[in-house]
């Protein structure tokens, strides 16, 4: 029977010493086990408050987000003119240097339009020196037509002015030669007279025959002097009719002198318009110089370079396609100069500053990791920008976190290799404490 009682506390524990009960022993291993558990869930509790106050600290001086990618510039290349697809020079994917040639448009129709633009350049240059001739020509021929009208004017009056003082001293003749007939009338008369006496006389011989004879003479010379004077005065008349003819042709002369310098007024309007058809065959000079710019530039164009040094991206053009003017044919994207673009949330920027370290995860290359800075804050949430923004009182307003974008700079050296490509996404993390 002892033995039977005692083999069940032999498998329940360790054999019990001679003299020492067993069921104390059982209780003091619970107990121990429990004091065991509690200071495990002691030491639990003490580092989960341990890491929530290391995490606190951590995290409270470091601002992250994953709606950031990279960045970079991206230049697209268009053709300035249309026409068929000579040759393309590059292939995708394909580094080029700034300047280089990307392809060829058939350049025939713009030759044309060179050619003809260099001709009517030189037409418009011939016509523009021969309007400034003709403005010469027409100043000289101004002067000499105004001096001439001029001169012409003063010796038709100086004509007229003669003319009056042969019409007045032809008249002042006359009266002279009047005054001489009258003269020579009574003359006449008194010896008609005379020898009326006289005949009586010489025929009772009174008188000589020599005396009468000489009565007679006289007789017959007042006669012929009166007949002179009449003569003369018929002679003064007739250069009276001449001088006044001579008088009326000075004053038509006058006339159309007069005419001719009212004529001449007119000139400088002449020279005036001589100008402006000068002017305006300099303006068509300039219009053709510009018309052989733009053709020149059009030739040139027909070249399509590379507007930066880069890496060939989005090619989408082939030899014989017909482009149109300011058609999209590649896009030219520099690697050496990437930035990323990180969208904080506006309660995450309270701390962040410009010029704050920044760890940047990159979710490529296995998450490398590279360092930068940030450089500047966006002036306006992402949303001002995008293309229909949000009225906020125009209807029920419901609050959004708004994001703003962060513009962060790679440290020098970070990418030697350029393995980052713009819109490759990443998690910027910022030390806003050190």
């Amino acid at each position: 029977m002892t033995d039977q009682n005692t083999a069940p506390a032999n498998r329940s524990g360790a054999a019990a010493g001679p003299g020492e009960p067993t069921a104390p022993r059982a209780g003091n291993k619970k107990k121990n086990h429990r004091g065991k558990a509690g200071l495990i869930l002691l030491i639990l509790l003490l580092l989960a408050v341990a890491g929530t106050l290391w995490m606190w600290s951590y995290l409270r001086f470091r601002e992250s987000t994953d709606d950031a990618q990279i960045d970079g510039t991206i230049h697209p290349v268009a053709c300035r003119v249309g026409g068929p697809v000579r040759k393309v020079h590059v292939r995708d994917n394909q580094k080029v240097d700034a300047g280089a040639l990307l392809l060829e448009i058939d350049p025939r129709d713009y030759q044309i339009a060179l050619d003809r633009a260099a001709a009517e350049l030189a037409a418009a240059e011939s016509a523009a020196e021969a309007a400034n001739t003709a403005v010469s020509v027409a100043s000289i021929t101004t002067a000499s037509q105004v001096e001439s009208a001029r001169a012409m004017q003063q010796s038709a009056e100086a004509r007229v002015t003669v003319a009056v003082r042969e019409v007045e001293t032809a008249r002042a003749r006359i009266a002279s030669l009047q005054a001489r007939l009258r003269e020579a009338e009574a003359q006449r008369t008194k010896a008609a007279q005379d020898l009326e006496r006289m005949q009586p006389l010489v025929a009772k011989d009174e008188i000589s025959r020599l005396q009468f004879d000489g009565v007679q003479a006289a007789a017959d010379a007042t006669r012929a002097a009166c007949d002179a004077a009449a003569a003369s005065i018929a002679e003064a008349e007739n250069a009276v009719v001449a001088a006044e003819a001579r008088l009326h042709q000075a004053r038509a002369g006058v006339s159309e002198a007069r005419a001719a310098a009212q004529a001449t007024r007119a000139a400088p309007d002449q020279v005036s318009i001589s100008k402006s058809n000068a002017a305006q065959a300099r303006a068509r000079v300039l219009q053709a110089r510009a018309a052989l710019d733009r053709a020149r530039l059009d030739m040139e164009y027909t070249r399509v370079l590379a507007p930066a040094a880069g890496t060939v991206s989005m090619k989408k053009v082939e030899v014989g396609q017909v482009l149109q003017r300011d058609q999209l044919v590649m896009a030219i994207v520099p690697l050496e100069n990437v930035w990323v673009t990180a969208n904080f949330k506006e309660d995450q920027l309270r701390h962040l500053r410009i010029g704050q370290p920044v760890k940047i995860t990159v979710d490529a290359y296995g998450g490398r990791v590279y360092q930068g800075r940030v450089e500047s804050l966006a002036a306006a949430t992402g949303s001002r920008f995008s293309l229909l923004p949000p009225e906020n009182a125009s209807g029920n307003y419901v609050k959004v976190v708004q994001r703003i974008p962060v513009k962060i700079m790679l440290e020098a050296g970070q990418d030697p290799e350029h393995l980052l490509r713009p819109g490759m996404s990443v998690i910027p993390t910022i030390f806003t404490q050190p």
